[in-house]
C-alpha cells in the first residue's frame, strides 16, 4: 500500500443527493443549502516551508474527478496530534467536505509528529501562531486553492482556530471551533477555576511529544536534541499557578473586538469547554453562530453519549457562506441552537440524553428570569430568606470522586451524588409542582469564612428524583485566595467573613414535577483538584438580607422554534488502520479501585487506560497507570504517581518509550519528578530525568 496516495469514489452527485433527501429529517430546503456530494479524494503528503527553515508535515484531502482547472477552498486543521498516525480519523471525518468541494489540510505543530524543528515549549505559543500564519498564507496561494482559508478543530485544533481568528491572517475567512475556549487560565485542563488539576492526558500528551514522527521513527542526536531531551510541558504549567501575562497569550476572553472573521462554536453539555459559547456569542460582534448537544468531548457526528447530529452539513453550509460566497441561509438563522437536557439517572455512563432541540435568537436570552433560592436553617431550599444562623462545615479532603466521571473535569456524566453530598452542606427545595427548566450560569452568592488561610469552595446544584438518587445538574469551584483577584491572590484571614460570587458552569436541565433541587456546598473536589494544605473548619452564613443563597437561570415554558439537523452520516474508513484494543470510552485513564482507610483517613484511587492500534507499518500498544493518594488529617500530603508507556512494534525493532511521574505536596511546595526512558529491542538507549521544587501559589 502506498501511503502519499489515496482515493475515496463517492457517489455521483445526483445519486448521493437522491439519498440524502430520503434521509429522516431532512427537508428540501435542507439539502439545497450546502453544497452537494460530487468529487472523489484523494490525499498528498506536503511539506510547508517556515522563514527559518523548519519544514511543517502536511497531509492534504483533495478533490479528485472532474476536477481540471477548478479551485478549492481550504479548511486547516493544525495540531500536535500525530497527523500520520490520525490518517484513519481524518480520512473518515474529512471525506463529507472533500467531496463537497474543499481540500482539508492537517498540518503537525513544529516539533510534533511529522514536522521538523524544536518542539513548541508549551501550548498556543506564539512560535504555533506564527507559524500558523505562515501555513494559512501557504494554502491559499497553492494552485488548486481559490485564496480562502477556513480553520476548525475541536480541543486544541479549536483553541488555535479560536487564537488565530484573534490574530485575523489576511486569508482566514471563517473558522469553527468544537469544544473549545478563549480562557486559557480557568477553562483549560491545567488550573480549572482556578485551582490545580493534574490528570494522565499530560502524561500521554509528553510522551507523544517526545516521540519522533511515524513511519520512520527516526533516532538520531538531532531527534533527542528536538524532542526527547526537551522540557516537559508540565514543569512550565505547574510553575504558574496564577493567572496573568503567561495564560492571557491565548486569552481572548479580554480580546473579543479582535475577532474580525465569522466565528462558530460547537460544544457539548458533557465537555469541560462549553463555558465559552454564552461568552463568544455575547462579545464577539463579527458574525458568529453556536450550538450546544449532548455530547461530550467528542464531534458530533461520532458521539457519546447520543444523541448526535450531521455537524459537517452545517459546516459545509458555514464555510460555502464565507468561503465560497454562496447564500446558504445559515445566517438567516437563529444565532443560537440548544439542545435542552431532560431528566436521566447519574452515571458515570450514559448511552443516551433524553432532550429536544431549540432554537434561540443569542446570548443573553432576555425571557430567562434570574431566581433566588434561600438555604433555611432546616436544610430547605426556599423561595425566601430565613433568619440569620450559621452552619458550620469539617473540611474532608478526600470527597469528591462523584462529582467528576471518568475524566474528572466538569461536564463528565458524574456519579450519583450522595457520596459527596454526604460530607457537604445541602438544602433541598420542596417536590416541584411542576417540570422546571433552567439554562445557563446558576450562580452561588456565599457569605463565608473559615479557621484556615487557604480553603476551597464547591457549589453544586443536583436533581434528587423521588427514589433518592441525586444527578448533578451544575458546579463550580472557586479558590478562596482569588476572592480579590486570581492575579495577585492573597491569604484568607481566619475568621474573618467574606462573600464569595461562584458563577457555576453552563448547564441545561428540565427538573421533572416532583422532583427536588438540591444546592450543595463544600470544601474539596478530589481528585479533580488539588486540596488545600490545612485541616480546617469553614462557615455558611444564610438568612438576612446579604446571607448565602443560589440564583438559577429559569426558562419559562412556551417557546418550540426547533432546528432540524440531519442525523450522522455514515463515513468511509481507511484499510489498513484498525483498533486492536479502544481502551477506555473516554480516552484517558478511568477509575478501576478505590482504597480508603478509615482509620487513618488515607485514600488512594487509581485510575488505568490500556489500547492500541495496527497501522500499516506496524503496531502501536499504550498503557497507562494513575494513582491519586491524599489524607483527610493531613491533606498537605497529597501525591499523583503515574506511568505512561507506548510501545511501536515494526518489521525490525521495537521501540518502547516510557515516562514515571511523582507529583507531590506538602504545606508549602509542590515536589516534581518525572523520568522519560526510550528502549529499543529492550536495549535502554536513552534516559532523562526533571526535578523541581515548585513553592505552591496560594494552592
Amino acid at each position: 500500500m502506498r501511503w502519499n496516495s489515496w482515493t475515496l469514489t463517492s457517489l455521483p452527485g445526483l445519486l448521493a443527493g437522491a439519498l440524502l433527501l430520503c434521509t429522516p429529517g431532512l427537508s428540501l430546503l435542507a439539502a439545497q443549502t450546502a453544497s452537494p456530494p460530487e468529487y472523489q479524494m484523494e490525499m498528498k503528503e506536503a511539506w510547508i516551508a517556515l522563514p527559518d527553515g523548519v519544514r511543517l508535515a502536511a497531509d492534504l484531502y483533495m478533490p479528485a474527478g472532474d476536477v481540471a482547472g477548478k479551485k478549492f477552498p481550504v479548511i486547516l486543521e493544525y495540531l500536535p496530534y500525530r497527523k500520520t498516525e490520525s490518517r484513519s480519523r481524518n480520512y473518515s471525518m474529512y471525506s463529507y467536505f472533500v467531496e463537497r468541494g474543499y481540500v482539508l489540510a492537517r498540518v503537525d505543530i513544529r516539533g510534533t509528529g511529522n514536522s521538523e524543528g524544536t518542539l513548541i515549549p508549551y501550548e498556543y505559543s506564539d512560535i504555533e501562531q506564527v507559524d500558523g500564519e505562515t501555513v494559512i498564507d501557504w494554502l491559499s496561494k497553492q494552485e488548486w486553492s481559490n485564496g480562502n482559508v477556513g480553520m476548525f478543530g475541536i480541543s486544541w485544533g479549536g483553541f488555535n482556530s479560536i487564537q488565530m481568528a484573534g490574530r485575523n491572517p489576511p486569508a482566514l475567512k471563517a473558522m469553527i471551533a468544537v469544544d473549545a475556549t478563549e480562557d486559557l487560565y480557568q477553562d483549560d485542563v491545567h488550573y480549572m477555576d482556578g485551582i490545580m488539576h493534574l490528570d494522565s492526558w499530560e502524561m500521554s500528551q509528553d510522551l507523544d511529544n517526545a516521540r519522533p514522527g511515524a513511519p520512520d521513527y527516526v533516532i538520531d542526536e538531532a531527534y533527542f536534541r528536538d524532542r526527547f531531551d526537551t522540557q516537559p510541558w508540565m514543569m512550565t504549567y505547574k510553575n504558574q499557578q496564577r493567572d496573568g501575562a503567561f495564560w492571557d497569550r491565548g486569552s481572548l476572553r479580554d480580546r473579543y473586538d479582535t475577532i474580525k472573521i465569522p466565528t462558530f462554536h460547537i460544544g457539548g453539555w458533557y465537555d469541560g469547554y462549553r463555558d465559552s459559547l454564552p461568552r463568544m456569542l455575547e462579545n464577539v460582534k463579527a458574525p458568529i453562530k453556536a450550538m450546544i448537544g449532548a455530547w461530550s468531548h467528542a464531534f458530533p457526528h461520532d458521539p457519546y453519549p447520543q444523541p448526535g447530529m450531521e455537524w459537517r452539513h452545517e459546516a459545509v453550509r458555514w464555510f460555502d457562506q464565507w468561503l465560497k460566497g454562496i447564500d446558504t441561509g445559515i445566517m438567516d438563522e437563529p444565532r443560537f441552537a440548544v439542545y435542552v437536557r431532560d431528566w436521566h439517572p447519574p452515571g458515570p455512563y450514559l448511552d443516551y440524553a433524553p432532550g429536544t432541540w431549540r432554537w434561540e435568537d443569542g446570548w443573553p436570552i432576555e425571557r430567562i428570569k434570574q431566581t433566588p433560592f434561600y438555604p433555611q436553617d432546616n436544610h430547605d431550599l426556599a423561595a425566601n430568606a430565613a433568619e440569620p444562623v450559621t452552619h458550620e462545615l469539617r473540611y474532608i479532603p478526600s470527597i469528591g470522586m462523584e462529582a467528576g466521571g471518568p475524566v474528572m473535569w466538569w461536564g463528565d456524566v458524574a456519579h450519583d451524588q450522595r457520596g459527596t453530598d454526604a460530607y457537604s452542606l445541602v438544602y433541598d427545595s420542596e417536590p416541584l409542582a411542576e417540570n422546571t427548566e433552567i439554562l445557563g450560569l446558576p450562580r452561588a452568592v456565599l457569605k463565608v469564612a473559615t479557621n484556615a488561610t487557604r480553603a476551597n469552595w464547591f457549589v453544586r446544584i443536583s436533581d434528587v428524583s423521588p427514589d433518592g438518587t441525586v444527578t448533578q445538574v451544575a458546579g463550580a469551584g472557586f479558590n478562596g485566595t482569588h476572592r480579590n483577584s486570581a492575579r495577585d491572590p492573597e491569604d484568607l484571614v481566619p475568621g474573618e467573613v467574606f462573600p464569595l460570587d461562584i458563577e457555576m458552569h453552563f448547564t441545561s436541565w428540565v427538573f421533572p414535577k416532583g422532583h427536588r433541587i438540591r444546592f450543595a456546598v463544600n470544601n474539596a473536589q478530589w481528585p479533580m483538584l488539588w486540596p488545600t494544605p490545612e485541616p480546617m473548619t469553614s462557615q455558611l452564613f444564610i438568612g438576612g438580607e446579604d446571607g448565602s443563597h443560589v440564583i438559577l437561570p429559569i426558562v419559562p415554558p412556551g417557546k418550540t422554534d426547533a432546528p432540524d439537523f440531519l442525523p450522522p452520516a455514515p463515513s468511509p474508513s481507511l484499510a489498513g488502520f484498525e483498533s486492536i484494543d479502544t481502551g477506555n470510552a473516554s480516552g484517558y485513564g478511568e477509575v478501576s479501585s478505590v482504597d480508603r482507610n478509615p482509620q487513618t483517613g488515607e485514600v488512594t484511587i487509581t485510575a488505568t487506560n490500556t489500547g492500541g492500534y495496527r497501522y500499516p507499518w506496524g503496531t502501536e500498544i499504550y498503557r497507562e497507570s494513575i494513582k491519586h493518594t491524599t489524607s483527610d488529617a493531613h491533606p498537605e500530603n497529597t501525591a499523583m504517581t503515574g506511568s505512561h508507556r507506548m510501545e511501536v512494534t515494526l518489521e525490525n525493532r521495537v521501540l518502547l518509550w516510557e515516562a514515571e511521574l511523582s507529583f507531590t505536596s506538602d504545606k508549602e511546595n509542590f515536589h516534581y519528578h518525572y523520568t522519560r526512558k526510550l528502549t529499543e529491542n529492550g536495549k535502554l538507549i536513552r534516559e532523562k530525568t526533571w526535578t523541581d521544587t515548585i513553592p505552591r501559589d496560594f494552592q
